[in-house]
C-alpha cells in the first residue's frame, strides 16, 4: 500500500511540473518570445495541451468564464497540491498505524 501511495505521488509531482512547463511556454507563447510556427515549439506544445486538456475539461464546465484568463491549471495545481500534502500523508500514517507494512 505504501508503495502504491509513493507511485501516486510521483505521478502527481510528474503532472505538476507538465502543468508549471504548460503555464511558462504560454506566457512566452503570449508575449512572443516564442512562436508556435517552430516545428519544436508546436510539437511541444501540442503534447502538453494534449496531456492537461483532460485535468481542465471538468474544471472548466464548474468555473465561470473570466474571458481571457484561464484559472483551471491553478486549481487543479491546487487539488495536486492538497492530495500531496494533506491526502497521501494521512493514508499513509493511517496505514501505517494500522500495523501493516
Amino acid at each position: 500500500m505504501i508503495t502504491i501511495l509513493q507511485i501516486l505521488q510521483v505521478i502527481l509531482d510528474i503532472i505538476w511540473w507538465i502543468i508549471v512547463v504548460q503555464a511558462i511556454m504560454s506566457w512566452l507563447i503570449a508575449f512572443n518570445v516564442i512562436n508556435t510556427y517552430h516545428d519544436t515549439v508546436r510539437s511541444i506544445w501540442l503534447a502538453l495541451q494534449r496531456m492537461t486538456e483532460p485535468l481542465y475539461r471538468p474544471i472548466r464546465r464548474i468555473m465561470p468564464d473570466f474571458g481571457a484568463l484561464d484559472l483551471s491549471p491553478l486549481v487543479v495545481l491546487l487539488i495536486i497540491g492538497i492530495l500531496s500534502r494533506i491526502v497521501i500523508p494521512n493514508i499513509a500514517a493511517w496505514y501505517l498505524s494500522q500495523g501493516a507494512l
